[in-house]
């Protein structure tokens, strides 16, 4: 158990004082478990569909498609990436959080269940998230889905995923083009030198030590992909990029990755909402029932919900 020494707030019990060994072994352990049965999805206001779509060189993952009962078609869809340093399954609140977008932004949300590392190192999370993206948008009619309302959204590594997808659209010259980007408490920045990643080393959830950790789980060999998917704040361009919702906790090494981020979209042209979640560390949403998780959820929820409505 890590001591906490920031403030961070006691709603986040007990994840407030714990760290992830992340070690192999643990890794190892952690996807052997973490799957995700089909029993989480428990709303009766919500469908809820399997499919196994293409991905990354011939491979193939699981997506679930979320739907509100009653919910107007052709719909609003989110695609959601959730996070786990590339290397770890979505937690039971990513399935929670997943639920609360659908009947909070009353839209169809894709949940992306992309291949993981090390077993499928990079770039196969972001092209899997990629070819998620693409297929939703191929497939909309299909799905009930309007194709001119998709957005993309994820938390921690699922935030680089976002970005990367949404990078991947506009340099790939792809038929989709995503409403919004969705970034809470995002990594993107490879760099590993901002004051945040710098000052967090030991803070609870995750904290930079963790991160040089998992890098070598990743993949040894990454320089086959351009730098801005590996590092979206270096990207040569920031413009024609979707309109983002940035969200950072207050006590995590990657607080100014996003902040970073949303000063390079805005000096690009590009509408970027930024928030800074005071009292919270790195996957505080986790306390899924926590009142600073709600409201947060219940704002990314509203966010969509004006996006869509445009």
């Amino acid at each position: 158990m890590a001591k906490t020494k920031y403030p961070i707030s006691n709603e986040f019990f007990p994840f407030n004082k714990f760290t992830p060994p992340m070690n192999a072994g643990f890794v190892k352990l952690a996807q052997k478990f973490m799957k995700t049965p089909k029993l989480l999805w428990k709303d009766p206001e919500l469908a809820v569909e399997s499919r196994m779509i293409p991905g990354y060189q011939g491979g193939e993952f699981e997506v679930f498609i979320l739907t509100p009962r009653g919910l107007a078609e052709p719909a609003p869809c989110l695609v959601n990436i959730h996070g786990g340093g590339f290397v770890l399954e979505g937690y039971d609140s990513h399935y929670k959080m997943a639920m609360a977008y659908a009947k909070g932004a009353a839209c169809k949300v894709v949940y992306v269940r992309y291949r993981l590392a090390p077993k499928h190192p990079f770039p196969t999370p972001h092209e899997d998230c990629y070819a998620a993206l693409c297929w939703v948008h191929d497939h909309a009619e299909e799905l009930g889905i309007d194709p001119a309302r998709i957005g993309v959204g994820g938390d921690s590594a699922g935030g680089t995923l976002t970005a990367v997808s949404c990078m991947m659209a506009r340099d790939r010259g792809a038929a989709v083009r995503p409403l919004f980007q969705l970034l809470v408490y995002p990594s993107l920045d490879g760099r590993n030198c901002s004051e945040s990643f710098r000052k967090y080393t030991d803070t609870p959830m995750w904290n930079s030590t963790l991160s040089r950790k998992v890098g070598p789980m990743l993949g040894t060999d990454q320089s086959a992909m351009p730098l801005a998917y590996r590092s979206p704040v270096e990207a040569e361009s920031h413009a024609a990029l979707p309109p983002a919702y940035v969200e950072v906790a207050e006590f995590d090494c990657l607080h100014d990755d996003g902040l970073l981020y949303a000063q390079l979209l805005r000096e690009a042209g590009i509408e970027a909402e930024l928030h800074e979640v005071k009292g919270t560390m790195h996957g505080f949403d986790t306390v899924v029932n926590a009142p600073t998780s709600q409201r947060m959820v219940a704002q990314r929820a509203d966010y969509m919900k004006r996006m869509f409505a445009r």
